[in-house]
């Protein structure tokens, strides 16, 4: 499980394609990862099967490349970082548990001041799960929806956010991850 807090980026420095899959190599600054251990990148929760002291490979099974856009990125793109969180540590954002939904589009990026407006595109059959002022995960990080209507969210981001993260490359037309609060898929099937 992870809360949505980006703890850093990391490079995509190599890009393996077999028979067998896609393998991604990703440049961390983490101070150790580990064979097994699950890391969010960009919002997908993949498992380390090769590292050393800054790096590590994960295997994108063909879900994976299907439900994401994992698929399509190339060596020197940048994603978001985040360890899972140990079961004694602090529970800043929500619960994210790094199965993408879908992918969402950015549609606008407006500066506001100090903060930043993106308006992203949902897939339709991920609306309902939305509210205004509740929780979502755009490429890993936990946001609250500040707004939400014909099929398009905006959120607010802040200055350390937009710094920390991939959101500060993102242009109209680029995809993020989308990960709707689990808590809304458990109420919809508990009333069905």
């Amino acid at each position: 499980m992870f809360t949505g807090i980006v703890e850093e980026t990391g490079e995509v420095v190599g890009v393996d394609v077999t028979e067998e899959g896609r393998r991604l190599r990703i440049r961390h600054g983490f101070d150790a990862v580990d064979h097994g251990q699950s890391i969010s990148v960009s919002g997908v929760c993949l498992t380390v099967e090769r590292f050393d002291d800054d790096w590590f490979e994960v295997f994108l099974a063909s879900e994976t490349v299907a439900k994401t856009y994992l698929g399509e990125v190339g060596v020197g793109d940048t994603v978001n970082l985040e360890r899972a969180m140990p079961a004694d540590g602090r529970f800043d954002g929500h619960i994210v548990q790094g199965h993408v939904d879908g992918v969402a589009t950015v549609e606008a990026v407006e500066r506001v001041g100090d903060d930043w407006e993106f308006t992203f595109s949902l897939p339709p059959d991920l609306g309902r799960y939305v509210v205004a002022k509740g929780s979502i995960a755009l490429d890993g990080i936990s946001l609250t929806v500040a707004d939400r209507a014909d099929g398009r969210i905006t959120v607010a981001i802040i200055p350390t956010t937009y710094d920390l993260t991939t959101l500060s490359t993102k242009e109209p037309g680029d995809p993020v991850h989308v990960e709707v609060d689990v808590v809304a898929k458990y109420v919809e099937q508990l009333v069905d």
